[in-house]
């Protein structure tokens, strides 16, 4: 049996990962404990992020041709690489916040919604919260304002209230 059949599946692998994903995050984990590895392995698939570490050249061949065909010139030393389907910004920030733990973790380069991302780049996807967050914000930006509202609407209505029997009173006198 031939090398590349041996390797195929692999590549295969990798292509299927990466095929729908929101963002493939690639990250040097050189220097990590075995503890931390570990730590940072559960958060991310707590997080339901894929977390695997390849052979360059077997993500090289994985990333030919695709979106995430940007990474290969970041394919130097060991590499690791963080995958998500669903919230493009979890990987990159969940790293990043792993990152500020172990510092030997460090984010190389990334592919978010199609686009590449450098290091830096990274830096800033990072900082973006999560979806749910960032719709937990706009619910309460919008709550504010209807919570006033309804507050001075009781208030009228209570003054009104109180009112009413101090109009009857002096209608009947």
């Amino acid at each position: 049996m031939a090398k590349v059949e041996i390797k195929q599946p692999i590549v295969q692998e990798i292509a299927e990962n990466v095929k729908d994903a929101q963002s493939v995050v690639l990250v040097d984990y050189r220097g990590l404990t075995v503890a931390q590895d570990t730590q940072l392995r559960k958060e991310l698939r707590e997080a339901g992020i894929i977390y695997k570490v390849y052979k360059n050249t077997l993500m090289n061949f994985a990333f030919k041709g695709t979106e995430f065909e940007g990474l290969t010139d970041s394919l130097e030393g060991p590499n690791a690489i963080a995958i998500s389907k669903d919230d493009a910004t979890a990987p990159a920030r969940l790293l990043a916040k792993f990152a500020k733990t172990a510092p030997a973790l460090e984010i190389k380069a990334g592919v978010v919604e199609g686009n590449f991302y450098d290091t830096e780049g990274m830096k800033e996807i990072s900082s973006i919260p999560s979806r749910e967050e960032l719709l937990s914000r706009l619910l309460g930006s919008w709550q504010s304002p209807i919570t006033n509202f309804a507050r001075v609407i009781k208030q009228i209505a209570e003054k009104d209230g109180e009112a009413a029997p101090a109009e009857e009173a002096a209608a009947e006198a």
